[in-house]
């Protein structure tokens, strides 16, 4: 059974689909560390990169936070972010066993002056660590029937 993949839509591939498919990506898969260029910064934790190995921009989500939602106060983290790396040469770490996230994207730590990106937005209170919204999951209990929230 041949598999046909969306390069365009889908420019990464993941860790499962590198063995059956690699050979037949008409562009270089990111599996290491890399130098890149940030030209548009989406929202508070993803990002379009130019590299001289791809002759096409394409997206990066920062591993390990969530920042909040566009709708939902998510311009301060976008807006840091757009301030501090719009424009600039950055470093992008690659967690091999980690590498592209459930919409495709790929994943990765940038680096900027030596710094972690998403480190200093976390000590800035600008995003939460990953995972810890609990999008879609069952309220915590003690939230839910709290006695505060009605006084």
């Amino acid at each position: 059974m041949v598999f046909e993949h969306d390069y365009v839509a889908f420019p990464e591939l993941t860790n499962t689909q590198l063995d059956e498919l690699q050979f037949s990506s008409p562009h270089a898969q990111i599996t290491a560390d890399f130098d890149a260029v940030v030209v548009k910064v989406h929202d508070g934790d993803t990002v379009t990169l130019r590299t001289d190995f791809r002759d096409f921009d394409f997206p990066l989500r920062l591993l390990d936070i969530d920042a909040p939602e566009m709708n939902n106060g998510g311009e301060e983290a976008r807006d840091w972010l757009r301030t501090k790396l719009d424009g600039s040469m950055v470093r992008v770490l690659i967690d091999s066993e980690n590498r592209v996230g459930k919409y495709g994207r790929l994943l990765g730590k940038i680096f900027f002056s030596g710094l972690d990106v998403a480190q200093e937005m976390l000590y800035l209170g600008l995003v939460s660590v990953f995972g810890s919204k609990n999008e879609g999951g069952v309220p915590k209990s003690d939230k839910l029937f709290s006695l505060k929230q009605w006084f």
